[in-house]
């Protein structure tokens, strides 16, 4: 166990420690202000304060641990190796940066309280974050920092044996729509032949009526594909149906559709399955209450995942509700168009919400790359390029890497071409040898 001296134990020192040491490293820790406590302990120990106590290991903190509320804070990034970081603390301190402090401020997604420019889905931007404009947003940078502070302490403490992680994946399949042509009622199949007639669209004419009357199978159908894929690897994926009303936002399947009710259960037969929350029920606490009953009622067990649509994100009141509703997971927090790490980490972490200085029991898994982001690099060896970099990153620090897919992402569409060969890249990747 893993003694920490500090002047004061808030709810933020204790919070991001425990991300840290316990999280990331499997160190247990445990906080003390008391001195004689602290000299009395013969294990791990440190002390994280203004000013050093004697020769023990020590790391000079910055404010932010021991502040309430949110201020606009001045940052200044500066190289450190390989990687970068903030909150510089001088050269007394084991580490040249206050890791906690800037860990906590990546992970509590501080910047996203303050005023920011957003997109027209009202998303926080890429290109507003810090690590975006000081160009570390490809980097797992909370993972490097507390491997750099693990071996800090190792040459401290030459005799602990520290416990080693392994490198995870956790395959996301997003279905905001499960079918292209399939299940869509009178009204909005006759809407969509007229949209085709209108277009000139007769190729996509002719292919919906060849679905609609057996002959062709949907392109949006590819779950026998993915699960084929599931038998293959120990590695669960997860799988978010939109069970939401139909809106300019949304074009899902009804939730009362036996079929679409069937298809939820085969699926979930073989991996596991959340809830795709609806761009409304973002909004509003009552739809989204709604819909996760029907999807409860649907898979007869509780929800455990979320994600929303569009990845978007209303912080902190997103958060907020889901914790209300009881729901343990999300998978929202990433950027729809960038590849990268938007919380600085690859390792699940908890919500801290920082109006009520509290720490919630919502695990966040962030996702570090989408299929859409992909589509910016136009050929296969670019997109490969890309993918096997952040896997390497990930590796490196034996990370968990959530990559996001459709359901149509399988499918014969030549936009998404190539994109079942590096669905098979992110698979092989935890092979021994990859």
């Amino acid at each position: 166990m893993l003694l920490v001296y500090s002047h004061s134990i808030t709810p933020r020192l204790k919070y991001i420690f425990k991300h840290i040491c316990t999280r990331v490293l499997g160190i247990e820790v445990d906080f003390t202000t008391k001195v004689e406590e602290f000299i009395a302990h013969d294990s791990l120990k440190m002390s994280y304060t203004r000013q050093q106590l004697g020769n023990e290991f020590f790391i000079r903190s910055n404010d932010i641990l021991f502040e309430q509320g949110i201020t606009d804070i001045e940052i200044h990034v500066h190289d450190w190796g390989n990687t970068k970081c903030f909150f510089y603390n001088g050269d007394k301190s084991a580490l040249p940066f206050d890791i906690f402090a800037a860990s906590f401020y990546l992970l509590s997604r501080y910047e996203e309280y303050l005023p920011q420019v957003r997109d027209a889905y009202g998303r926080f931007l890429a290109t507003e974050s810090i690590a975006s404009k000081f160009d570390f947003l490809h980097q797992p940078v909370v993972d490097i920092w507390a491997y750099k502070f693990k071996a800090k302490l190792q040459e401290q403490f030459p005799d602990f044996k520290f416990s080693e992680r392994s490198y995870t994946i956790r395959p996301i399949i997003d279905v905001p729509c499960a079918y292209h042509y399939r299940l869509k009622g009178v009204m909005r199949t006759i809407g969509g032949v007229i949209k085709d007639l209108m277009g000139f669209k007769l190729k996509a004419l002719y292919n919906r009526f060849l679905v609609l009357f057996g002959f062709k199978h949907d392109p949006f159908d590819t779950y026998k594909y993915v699960i084929n894929k599931q038998k293959q690897t120990r590695f669960k994926f997860l799988f978010f149906f939109l069970v939401g009303g139909y809106s300019t936002y949304d074009k899902g399947t009804s939730p009362n559709n036996k079929k679409f009710r069937s298809l939820i259960k085969q699926v979930a037969d073989y991996c596991h399955v959340g809830l795709k929350v609806s761009f409304l029920a973002i909004e509003d606490i009552k739809v989204l209450k709604k819909e996760k009953l029907q999807i409860e009622s649907i898979m007869n067990t509780s929800l455990e995942a979320s994600r929303h649509s569009y990845s978007k994100l209303n912080f902190p009141e997103s958060y907020r509700n889901l914790v209300e509703l009881e729901v343990n997971e999300d998978y929202t927090m990433g950027y729809v168009n960038q590849v990268g790490f938007r919380a600085g980490t690859c390792t699940p972490f908890l919500f801290f919400d920082l109006d009520y200085e509290t720490q919630t029991p919502l695990k966040i898994n962030s996702y570090h790359v989408m299929d859409y982001a992909l589509l910016k690099h136009k050929s296969l060896l670019d997109k490969k390029k890309v993918l096997n970099e952040i896997i390497s990153e990930i590796k490196q620090v034996n990370g968990q890497f959530v990559p996001v897919f459709h359901n149509y992402t399988f499918s014969t569409i030549s936009r998404w071409a190539g994109f079942k060969e590096l669905f098979n890249i992110i698979l092989e990747s935890t092979d021994e040898n990859a």
